[in-house]
């Protein structure tokens, strides 16, 4: 066989990075379910009618086919992976509204697959965390201050840099576009989404081509966007520039409660940011958008917002609120800095060193009794000198070798040199030793 080339956007963790994945996973999972919300997975695939009925996707979308498809027509022909995990939910609550009790509060975490240029950080294959809560024809309001709480107390119990969460309202930005008269605004809320991509200039040509708006017009949708608080002084900002509409004034107040009440929760999470739109078009209401303090170059690891009509059909409605964390993005970044580790490399807290063959059964009766206690054990792979043994625990990062003896066995720390008597059936190591920790930088 040929060495193989890697295929980028796909990323392949080592067995350390694996650890530090599942524990955050872990960790997210946890907090979730303290927060009320239940387990989910849907299919990996989706009509591709359904995945391209909303926002400007279609470039990012792989079709799904098989090799030996037989002809244009076949069902393998409309099938597309889903590239978020808010379009499969909308589609399973439909299918399942029946069954569910709302308001259903839903957590996912999965796969997506999504056609971007990979870059640091961002992968064709990833994996997303996702919470929402939807609810049969109205969904109450608090639900939106409640999203960035639930993943401010779920990243924070990480060792990673703090987060701040920027939100904004749909309502609030598409309100100011129609009292200025701007002609599209839809358009002019996906012109103003790529304000870090593109920069200012571009964008007020984009508003101007796209969008319909002149020149002064332009400029007030960039100063609106400007505009960025901690607090609800922000709404003294958007007033001063002096464009009124009843759905800007909606979508004002409806920031103030969420940005309000998520500061007297947790002071410094949550700040107002206009400037943040979503380019997917289903959103309706609050938005959200996360910053990795110190990494904020490279854009948002934890977005979602407010959809009023993505769940329908006919006259089912079913509005929801969700929040996403980009699992893979955020450790990417972390791994490629070198801010986050795991303590060692594979789960194992003991290895049980192998004096000769012939007491291989004795060892492997040791190891079966550690691990029947919930402590991660293997035996030495072979009867080498216990000096080589002891550097292949090293090597793993295996903390302590366990020694059998005819007069009764010993445990060595090998990182401090300390070996006590032990007894397999009493014997514990201290408990931050008893599987791998993250060590964030």
């Amino acid at each position: 066989m040929s060495k193989p080339t890697p295929l980028s956007g796909f990323p392949e963790w080592l067995p350390g990075q694996r650890l530090v994945e599942l524990s955050v996973l872990d960790r997210i999972r946890t907090t979730f379910e303290l927060y009320g919300f239940a387990p989910l997975e849907t299919r990996a695939v989706e009509p591709l009618d359904q995945l391209l009925r909303k926002g400007e996707t279609s470039k990012e979308v792989y079709v799904l086919r098989r090799l030996q498809a037989e002809g244009a027509g076949s069902d393998d022909d409309a099938l597309g992976l889903h590239f978020d995990l808010t379009v499969p939910f909308a589609r399973y609550v439909l299918e399942n509204a029946g069954k569910l009790h709302f308001p259903f509060r839903r957590y996912q975490i999965q796969k997506a697959w999504r056609g971007e240029r990979p870059q640091e950080g961002r992968y064709r294959e990833f994996t997303q965390a996702d919470i929402d809560v939807v609810d049969r024809d109205t969904l109450p309001f608090p639900y939106e201050v409640e999203m960035p709480l639930v993943v401010g107390e779920a990243l924070g119990g990480l060792p990673i840099p703090p987060v701040r969460i920027q939100v904004n309202n749909r309502k609030l930005c598409e309100g100011f576009y129609r009292g200025l008269g701007v002609g599209d605004p839809e358009a002019a809320l996906r012109a103003i989404d790529k304000l870090d991509k593109i920069g200012p200039a571009a964008v007020a040509a984009l508003l101007v081509e796209s969008a319909g708006a002149t020149e002064a017009q332009a400029k007030a949708c960039l100063a609106l966007a400007e505009i960025s608080a901690s607090d609800a002084s922000f709404a003294d900002a958007v007033a001063a520039l002096g464009v009124s509409d009843p759905l800007l004034d909606e979508g004002l107040a409806e920031l103030v409660q969420v940005v309000e009440a998520a500061s007297a929760a947790a002071p410094g999470l949550v700040v107002a940011d206009l400037r943040i739109a979503r380019g997917l078009d289903y959103y309706t209401g609050t938005v959200y958008e996360t910053q990795l303090l110190g990494y904020e170059r490279f854009g948002s690891i934890c977005s979602g917002g407010r959809y009023d009509n993505l769940a329908s059909s006919g006259t089912d409605r079913f509005p929801g609120v969700g929040i996403s964390i980009g699992v893979s993005r955020m450790l990417g970044l972390l791994f490629g800095a070198g801010a986050l580790s795991a303590s060692r490399s594979v789960p194992t807290c003991v290895l049980v060193a192998l004096p000769d063959e012939e007491s291989r059964p004795a060892c492997d009766r040791i190891a079966a009794a550690l691990r029947q206690r919930g402590i991660a054990t293997e035996v030495a792979p072979s009867a080498a000198k216990y000096g080589k043994q002891i550097r292949f625990a090293e090597r793993r990062g295996i903390p302590y070798v366990w020694f059998p003896g005819a007069d009764g066995d010993e445990v060595k720390d090998i990182r401090s040199g300390e070996q006590v008597a032990a007894s397999a059936d009493s014997w514990a190591p201290p408990e931050v030793d008893l599987r791998p920790q993250v060590i964030g930088a």
